[in-house]
Order: structure tokens, then C-alpha cells, then sequence
């Protein structure tokens, strides 16, 4: 693998963060709820897996799934999580306030910030959502986030590669550009040459079934019908096969 490329899993479950760990990854993004993009994850789960894995661990900071326009209460909840985080051990938050408009909310975001250091702090792709992102890109750099997780404003990486390079020339040393967005073992090594990104945010979670012997098709506990007999998860040999694509002529 090209050493130089971090590379960041995103879980939802201690089994999940294991898994990364296992397959190479240098760091995860715990969450919660990833068919919403992913939203905060219990103390439990962040107890639990900071307990079983060494690599870093990223926890998710977002109250609910939507938008990023966030009330007080919900500020509130932010802060509130954040210094739960930060006494569980985690290494950094994932966080983002835009205003309506479609802007970074500079000072709600710099407070937070401020809350929660030392720890590392990521700006997440709420960033994709903002009406200007090189605009946005300063916003966050006067926050004082430590990088921006972005796929270029597009639903994938590969179409926003072109902007996510630009993003990396503007932010050059004052902060970390974070491809994530829609990144495969057939497409990582072009995104990372592409881009000149030093780090990469993937999902690699797989559809898995449920080890229940009865199901009741009568009942459905979601909004999205019949997953009740089906978990996502991520898979090691996924993890390691993404690791080798990264840089083929190195494998």
C-alpha cells in the first residue's frame, strides 16, 4: 500500500471497527444510523469500541439525519456528545453547521471546535451541501477544523475529482482535503493520483443476513421495509483488497 494515504473506514458496530482494524485501515468514523448518512452513535458503542481497536477513532457528532441547520436545543446536543466523546477516548469528532443559505456556520462550528479540543476535528460533508465550496473551504479553515471531508460537491468522488484537487491546491498545508464518496477498490488508485489526496474516507459496508431462523413478514419495525433480516457490516478482506488497489504497482 502507498503509506502515504491514510485511509479512514466508516462503522456502525464494534464487530464493523474490528473488522477495519484487521484489513490495514488506519482510522474509523464511528456512527450511528448510516442509512441517514450516519448520525451519533450511544456511549456504549463508542465505550465498547474504543476498548477493542487501537487504530484511531473518529465519532460522528450530528443529532439527527436531514439537514445541517441546526436549533439551540440541538446545538446543545452537540456540545453535550462531544465532551462525552472526548471522556471515552475517542481521538477526534466529525462535525458540520451550515447556516440556510447554504453556509458554513462559522461561529456555532468554531465553538463546537473549540469544545471539543484537543481532540482532532473533521468537517464533514455537510460540506458537499454548501452553496460555494471554495468559499466553504475558508469558512472551515477560519473554524479551525483540521480537515474537510468532501467528494467535490458530487455524489462521488470520481465526478468531483477535478474540485477536489482544487480544493487540495487552495487548502496546501493549513488544512487536510478528505476524499470520501462513493470510493471502490476500481476506482481508489485514480482518485488518489487525480486528486493528490492523503487521505480517503470509505463505507465498504455489505449487505449481511440476519442469523434469525424465524422472520415475521407481517411486521415491519422502519421506514424502509424488511430490514429487520439484514445488517450492514464491514468485511476485512474487503478492507485489505481496497488497501491493495490503492497503489497496484506497490501490492
Amino acid at each position: 500500500m502507498n503509506n502515504s494515504v491514510l485511509l479512514e473506514i466508516c462503522v456502525d458496530s464494534a464487530e464493523s471497527a474490528r473488522a477495519a482494524e484487521r484489513g490495514g485501515a488506519h482510522r474509523v468514523e464511528l456512527c450511528s444510523s448510516l442509512l441517514e448518512g450516519g448520525v451519533t452513535p450511544s456511549a456504549g458503542m463508542i465505550e465498547v469500541v474504543r476498548r477493542n481497536i487501537s487504530i484511531g477513532l473518529q465519532v460522528m457528532i450530528r443529532p439527527r439525519g436531514g439537514d445541517f441547520c441546526y436549533e439551540n436545543e440541538e446545538l446543545e446536543v452537540m456540545r453535550r456528545d462531544i465532551l462525552l466523546a472526548k471522556s471515552l477516548g475517542a481521538d477526534g469528532v466529525v462535525l458540520g453547521i451550515l447556516g440556510r443559505k447554504g453556509n458554513v456556520d462559522v461561529p456555532r462550528t468554531r465553538e463546537l471546535i473549540e469544545l471539543a479540543r484537543p481532540l482532532k476535528v473533521t468537517f464533514h460533508r455537510a460540506f458537499d451541501m454548501s452553496s460555494d465550496l471554495l468559499q466553504a473551504l475558508e469558512d472551515v479553515r477560519e473554524t479551525g477544523a483540521d480537515r474537510v471531508l468532501t467528494s467535490g460537491g458530487e455524489q462521488e468522488c470520481l465526478q468531483g475529482a477535478a474540485v477536489i484537487a482544487e480544493l487540495v491546491k487552495r487548502a496546501g498545508h493549513r488544512m487536510t482535503i478528505m476524499a470520501g464518496g462513493g470510493i471502490g477498490p476500481d476506482d481508489v488508485a485514480d482518485i488518489v493520483a487525480r486528486t493528490g489526496v492523503g487521505e480517503i474516507h470509505v463505507g465498504l459496508s455489505s449487505w449481511a443476513a440476519s442469523p434469525m431462523l424465524y422472520h415475521n413478514p407481517r411486521v415491519s419495525m422502519g421506514k424502509a421495509k424488511g430490514r429487520e433480516y439484514q445488517r450492514l457490516q464491514v468485511l476485512e478482506e474487503n478492507v485489505r483488497k481496497l488497501q491493495r488497489s490503492i497503489s497496484p504497482a506497490e501490492s
